[in-house]
């Protein structure tokens, strides 16, 4: 008797950068004989919907489920399904917060079809929590790279440019491989205001829901970046253990 496929859910956050990376890997794991489903709202869908009925073809057990965006819930224009649809600062933070508002909508799918994983981009912190609810790992996407998140580390612990007298002095981000130099301006807004947001909240969100998750996929590959993937492995899950 012929034990069933390995059943995925891939649940990409609704931005190119992120949303290509996480359907190539879904169409990978698919041609090696997994079941994958990926998860996205109504207007995303049409964006890859004949590569994967292409797949479906050549006998990859690949499919889509489409879930509800609140952008009217939330405040947003109705076809506002995408971050490239976003138009102005006070719409991105509207956008990021209506993210949560997909939670009920993922738990129905898993009530329904039960599948054996969730591998969950890192902009649905909540995702470790409702994959736990159904006895299923959640693994988190990053559509990144180690360098980025590595940077990103070091930002955070170190905060360095909290020493310099204006924006436009460089500074070094300690604790990296690389003498890796930046400027105020180059950091996200919210960093350079000092200021708590919505998007500052997921990030947040998103470092606790790691550490609770059952591991990370990246968005890379070891002989692309063999020291950040070390410098990841071995300073940054060790500070965070």
């Amino acid at each position: 008797m012929d034990s069933k496929p390995l059943h995925i859910f891939y649940f990409p956050f609704i931005a190119p950068g992120h949303m290509i990376p996480t359907i190539d890997m879904a169409r990978l794991f698919a041609f090696h004989g997994v079941k994958a489903t990926i998860i996205t709202t109504h207007l995303n869908a049409p964006l890859f919907s004949k590569t994967i009925e292409k797949d479906r073809q050549l006998g990859s057990e690949i499919s889509i489920r489409t879930v509800k965006f609140p952008s009217a819930e939330a405040g947003l224009p109705e076809d506002c399904e995408n971050l490239n649809s976003i138009t102005s600062h006070e719409m991105s933070l509207i956008f990021y917060k209506a993210l949560s508002l997909l939670q009920q909508p993922l738990e129905q799918l898993l009530e329904e079809c039960r599948p054996d994983c969730l591998v969950a981009d890192m902009m649905f912190p909540w995702a470790t929590e409702v994959a736990g609810r159904f006895g299923i790992p959640r693994l988190v996407f990053h559509g990144t790279s180690f360098f980025a998140l590595c940077v990103s580390d070091g930002l955070m612990c170190h905060q360095p440019y909290k020493n310099i007298a204006s924006d436009s002095e460089a500074f070094v981000v300690p604790g990296l491989p690389d003498q890796i130099k930046m400027t105020m301006l180059h950091l996200p807004n919210y960093v350079r205001e000092g200021s708590k947001n919505e998007l500052s909240n997921l990030m947040d969100q998103s470092l606790q829901a790691e550490l609770t998750s059952y591991g990370i996929i990246m968005n890379s590959f070891y002989e692309l970046e063999p020291a950040y993937t070390e410098h990841y492995r071995k300073v940054m899950m060790n500070m965070n253990v």
